[in-house]
């Protein structure tokens, strides 16, 4: 990246002078190299892609496979050793077990002969001529591709290369397109033994793909919801913020009970046979629990916030007003979504050819395994670093480009003649000078991220563990504290890339800047600022759980073959992304504005020579928040000091 500008103000000696405050003056190409190394992250990330494009075998985990290594439903390649493989399975789209009532699991692999079918065979058949006779009118074989259906009642072998009989009935489901059988009794032991074979990344990606459907609509709700919630934002009332919150709540109460309504249903209705069983009940659980804990704070912090509502109101007004010179911001989330679906799609493809790079081995009887390759794991962990710094940084760039035009509205002296084209001002600024900025503070905020990915993960691990009671308590404590940094350092990257858009300055001299300047101003607007922040941390809340809802009552209908709780929790992350991407434009706004204001104070006195760049309506605002706040706060000491006891004073006549 080429720096295409340069300092616009130079002194008169050309000698250096200590920096201020210059809004809109000072420009220059900031963190140079952070933007070159993530250029060079990014060409790993490429060749990841390639590699998985070359070595993996999407096909194999999304349509099954037989044991001769051929995919069902396509056209394969032959396998050197290995006879039977590189057939045509165009029209056999079914994964069909020849012993389906009699799995075996030998160490940690599935003893099963499997066959790719045009069929599964719906009716019970119980002698080889029933199998011949579905054979030669489905054109479904069900015994072993090198025993022509002619021969299934003539050849000696027909008992080996044939299924055990009776065949049970079985039917097509979407699980790795397995036929599945329907008896009672199979359908117990099958289950029990396909379902817990397969690993776990294996059968959340199962339980994803079977549900995907469902999840399209449920992101597709998410969508709507974070667009109602962003114009009701826009058009905001005092009548519509006591309708929200009381949405909010009724929203909250009732999740709550729907999670633990589930739990006491899986309860009283556990197959212990499988898995996905218990690993349900596991997770709605610690849904149901998590969820009650956090509505339980946020019923109380709405109880004692509920006399800041008329402030509030005022508060998204003047937002709304230095939205409407430029109004396009409403829809700067939607190319940001539009990009994160498109990194997203990409992502989880690559993905899905990681997971199937393996290298095919000939076993005996000329059957093909597939033995994972070596390093997979380490490309693996690349590729969500990746995901996690990528994501980051598309948000941190709408991050960027919002502070960039407010504060190109704000400092400008002609309120009746806003600027043209803010935002695209504002994204020419950012591309041309800042990427490096941008990429800095994602970056910080990915560091934080992937060390409470990992505690989480070896928090679960040691659930397992019996002693690890001290272990998993300062794990949480880990957790916590990952955690509150991470939202220490949203709040700072965020006043940082402000003042990058003010001053023109690195990521490190911005939020310096910012953290100075705003505990010096911190007593005219951080209690209104943050109950604003809290309103709109509601809107997302109140998304997440309409769309939350809408997937419990969607999985529940079909739950014993599918790992839905990590597709309800991936929907759930995707609807509060989702939320905050839109409704992060007014968070965005409002710490900007309050930062602009700030920066004013400090750059002007409200003279005749030196005029505030805020309008009086913004300035009033403050002014009463303040006063209200001081009202309180003597308030507060009054009611202490009666407490503590009344001091006599002499009775005037």
């Amino acid at each position: 990246m080429h720096c295409l500008g340069a300092e616009y103000l130079v002194s008169a000696e050309g000698a250096p002078r200590q920096r201020e405050w210059r809004p809109q003056i000072y420009r220059k190409c900031t963190d140079t190299a952070w933007l070159f190394l993530f250029f060079l992250f990014w060409t790993g990330l490429v060749f990841i892609m390639g590699y998985s494009v070359v070595a993996g075998a999407t096909g194999r985990l999304l349509f099954g496979y037989d044991s001769f290594g051929n995919v069902c439903g396509k056209k394969n390649s032959p396998v050197e050793g290995a006879p039977l493989s590189g057939q045509d399975m165009t029209l056999k789209k079914h994964v069909f077990f020849m012993n389906s009532c009699n799995l075996e699991v030998k160490g940690t692999r599935l003893n099963r002969m499997a066959l790719c079918v045009s069929n599964c065979p719906e009716e019970q058949l119980d002698s080889l001529e029933e199998v011949q006779l579905f054979a030669n009118t489905s054109g479904s074989f069900l015994c072993v591709y090198s025993l022509n259906s002619f021969n299934y009642t003539h050849s000696p072998k027909a008992d080996s290369l044939c299924p055990r009989l009776p065949v049970p009935p079985s039917k097509s489901f979407p699980l790795f397109n397995r036929c599945v059988p329907q008896t009672p009794e199979c359908y117990s032991l099958f289950a029990s033994v396909l379902i817990n074979d397969v690993d776990t990344l294996h059968r959340i990606l199962s339980g994803i793909m079977s549900g995907r459907d469902t999840i399209l609509g449920l992101c597709i709700l998410a969508l709507a919801l974070s667009l109602a919630m962003m114009f009701t934002f826009r058009f905001i009332t005092t009548l519509l913020v006591h309708i929200f919150i009381s949405l909010v709540i009724l929203g909250l109460l009732f999740v709550c009970g729907v999670l633990w309504w589930l739990y006491y249903d899986y309860t009283n209705d556990l197959s212990i046979e499988l898995d996905t069983e218990r690993e349900n009940m596991k997770c709605v659980l610690g849904f149901a629990i998590v969820s009650t804990g956090i509505t339980a704070v946020l019923l109380i912090l709405i109880f004692v916030l509920r006399k800041r509502i008329k402030l509030t109101v005022e508060l998204f007004q003047i937002t709304n007003k230095a939205i409407s010179s430029a109004p396009f911001l409403l829809f700067q989330p939607l190319w940001t979504f539009a990009i994160l679906i498109f990194f997203w799609v990409l992502w989880v493809a690559v993905l899905l050819s990681l997971g199937t790079a393996g290298a095919a081995q000939v076993m005996e009887g000329g059957q093909v395994e597939y033995k994972p390759l070596s390093g997979i794991r380490y490309m693996w962990s690349y590729h969500l670093i990746g995901l996690i710094w990528t994501s980051e940084f598309i948000l941190a760039c709408q991050q960027m480009t919002i502070a960039g035009a407010v504060v190109t509205c704000y400092f400008n002296r002609s309120k009746n003649d806003p600027p043209d084209r803010p935002i695209l001002s504002s994204l020419s600024i950012l591309f041309f000078y800042h990427q490096g900025t941008v990429v800095k503070g994602s970056f910080l905020i990915s560091v934080v991220r992937i060390p409470r990915i990992i505690v989480m993960y070896m928090q679960n691990a040691l659930k397992e563990q019996q002693h690890g009671a001290l272990s998993r308590y300062l794990f949480r404590c880990c957790y916590c504290c990952f955690w509150c940094l991470d939202k220490y350092l949203l709040h700072l990257n965020q006043n940082a890339y402000t003042t990058t858009a003010i001053n023109g300055t690195d990521f490190c001299t911005s939020a310096k800047d910012a953290f100075k300047i705003l505990s010096k101003n911190s007593s005219h607007f951080t209690s209104i600022n943050c109950f604003g922040d809290f309103i709109i941390f509601l809107g997302k809340v109140l998304v997440v759980c309409f769309t939350v809802f809408g997937g419990l009552m969607a999985f529940n209908y079909n739950r014993a073959f599918q790992v839905w709780a990590v597709p309800l929790l991936l929907v759930a992350f995707f609807a509060y992304l989702v939320a905050h991407s839109f409704l992060s434009v007014f968070e965005t706004v409002l710490d900007a504005l309050f930062l602009c204001f700030a920066v004013d104070l400090e750059t002007n006195d409200g003279s005749s020579e030196k005029p505030y760049f805020m309008d009086q309506e913004f300035l009033s605002f403050v002014k009463r928040s303040n006063k209200l706040n001081n009202t309180r706060a003597q308030q507060d000491k009054h009611s202490l000091r009666n407490e503590e006891g009344t001091e006599l004073q002499a009775i005037v006549r």
